[in-house]
C-alpha cells in the first residue's frame, strides 16, 4: 500500500512536470551543485523576480516528464544534479541563468529546451542574448512614435509666425544691444 501510494505521488508529479514542460517557452536544465545556500538564495531571488520559476527535479523523473510531453532531449541533458528552470517568456530563464553563471562559475548550464525543441549549451546563451520582453517593447513603442515625433517637428519648424516672432526678437536684441 505505501509503495502504491509512493508511485501515484510520482506520477503525479511527473505530471505536474510534464505540464510544466509543455507550457514553458524555455527551460534551461542548470547544474547548480556547489553553489553556497546564499547563491541559490540569491539565483532563485532573481528568477522569482522575473516571474521565472527553478525546480529541483530528479533525473528519471525529468525524463519520463519531457517524454509524456513529448519532448525529444539528448541523454546527457538530464545527468548529474539538475535543476529546471522556466517560464513562458523566451528570454528571461536563459537570460537570468547566463548572468549568473558569469558571475558564479559553479552554476553550469546544460542546455535546455527552446518552444518545445531540445537546445544545446551555445543556444542557450544565443537566446540569453536577445533583448528581453520589455526591451522589444520599447523599441516597438519608439518604432511607433518616431513618425508623429517626425510630424510634430517639421510642424513646429514650418510655422511662418513662430519664425517671424523669432526673427523680430533677434532684430530687438540687436538693436538693443547697439
Amino acid at each position: 500500500m505505501v509503495k502504491e501510494a509512493v508511485l501515484n505521488a510520482k506520477a503525479q508529479e511527473i505530471e505536474l512536470i510534464a505540464e510544466d514542460m509543455k507550457n514553458s517557452a524555455t527551460i534551461v536544465v542548470v547544474d547548480y551543485l556547489g553553489l553556497t545556500v546564499e547563491e541559490v538564495t540569491d539565483y532563485r531571488k532573481q528568477l522569482r523576480e522575473a516571474g521565472v520559476q527553478m525546480k529541483v527535479v530528479k533525473n528519471t523523473m525529468l525524463r519520463r516528464a519531457a517524454e509524456k510531453a513529448g519532448i525529444e532531449v539528448p541523454e546527457d541533458l538530464f545527468k548529474g544534479p539538475s535543476a529546471i528552470v522556466f517560464s513562458d517568456d523566451v528570454v528571461n530563464p536563459a537570460k537570468i541563468s547566463a548572468n549568473f553563471a558569469k558571475d558564479n562559475e559553479t552554476l553550469e548550464i546544460r542546455g535546455g529546451i527552446v518552444e518545445g525543441q531540445a537546445a544545446s549549451k551555445e543556444m542557450i546563451e544565443q537566446v540569453a542574448k536577445m533583448p528581453g520582453r520589455e526591451e522589444l517593447l520599447s523599441m516597438l513603442l519608439s518604432v511607433l512614435q518616431a513618425p508623429m515625433r517626425n510630424v510634430a517637428s517639421v510642424l513646429s519648424q514650418a510655422n511662418p509666425a513662430q519664425q517671424m516672432v523669432y526673427a523680430l526678437n533677434g532684430v530687438i536684441d540687436q538693436k538693443g544691444a547697439a
